[in-house]
């Protein structure tokens, strides 16, 4: 389950030019993996997702009554969390924004320079954040 192959996997499934994720992204995550304890730990987040479907209610009705500005940009071939769970955000929040990407799971290792353009365009149309020209980012 958390063999250097099924991490490799997580990165590259569904991204397609796999050239465009950087080696070391998993090859980092495997090495941090063989620390003590870690399989251990990283074994009890998953099994601890089915503790998320409870809290789901919770976050609609936040959703529902905040109508917080939300920008999500999915992997639309991510086989973990499927484009449906992107766009079940639009029941809540109408005005959402979902972008759905040719990507993985990873996309924001595969896209990182797209991703990263959209998000500082989201914010900057929603005015949730000025822009620094110093920063040279646009």
């Amino acid at each position: 389950m958390l063999t250097f192959e099924a991490i490799k996997f997580q990165y590259e499934n569904g991204t397609p030019d796999v050239s465009r994720v950087p080696l070391e992204s998993y090859y980092f995550d495997h090495a941090l993996l063989q620390r003590p304890r870690m399989k251990e730990i990283q074994i009890d987040l998953l099994m601890d997702y089915q503790n998320n479907l409870p809290l789901c209610s919770k976050f609609q009705e936040y959703f529902r009554k905040s109508q917080v500005p939300l920008f999500a940009i999915w992997g639309k071939n991510d086989v973990f969390f499927i484009p449906a769970g992107a766009e079940a955000f639009k029941r809540d929040l109408p005005n959402a924004e979902i972008k759905l990407i040719d990507a993985g799971h990873f996309a924001v290792e595969s896209d990182t320079d797209l991703i990263a353009q959209d998000i500082i365009t989201f914010l900057i149309e929603k005015n949730l954040w000025e822009l620094d020209v110093g920063m040279g980012v646009m």
